[in-house]
């Protein structure tokens, strides 16, 4: 009789709650909303769409980002779907390692002494966009550089960009 319980009970979750998203494919379309942009010098919000779709060739997929109704076109790009391991091509030159984990995009990468860390977020009918930078040259040291204390090296956050995209 335990085992019958068991088995139902199995059944029920795997119906109703152990549906997993399995990315990029649950997770296409286009979502829009605002961008919230705050550093220093204040805060500002422009319109920001993001557009998220296949393409003819298998593991590559649109991947523009739309500022103010101005689209960047770039691909993601599957290098090691298993282990999370993405490329997004910015279609410059400029190839960006990308690692997914839990349904998340994340990248981080240095441009003109900037250090920027993104994060992409995505749920069933939303997704989190983000992004941090500081600058390389503003970095301080603390610590004592020893095995026990070592020197850590601290960068301030000097702006952020937020937006929560909803799906249409």
């Amino acid at each position: 009789m335990k085992y019958v319980v068991y088995i139902i009970c199995l059944f029920i979750f795997e119906i109703g709650f152990g549906q997993t998203k399995t990315f990029p494919d649950d997770f296409l379309g286009t979502y829009k909303g605002k961008l919230e942009i705050v550093s220093a010098k204040g805060k500002k919000e422009i319109d920001m769409e993001f557009h998220f779709s296949k393409t003819d060739t298998i593991g590559t997929y649109k991947y523009v980002l739309v500022y103010n109704k101005e689209p960047r076109n770039y691909f993601l790009i599957e290098k090691n779907k298993t282990n999370g391991q993405y490329i997004i091509d910015e279609n410059n030159g400029i190839l960006l390692q990308a690692s997914v984990f839990d349904n998340s995009i994340f990248s981080m990468f240095e441009v003109n002494g900037n250090l920027i860390t993104t994060t992409e977020k995505f749920y069933e009918n939303y997704m989190d966009f983000e992004i941090l930078f500081t600058n390389t040259t503003k970095v301080t040291t603390t610590g004592k550089g020893t095995e026990e204390i070592p020197e850590v090296k601290v960068y301030p956050i000097l702006g952020t960009q937020k937006a929560r995209l909803y799906k249409e």
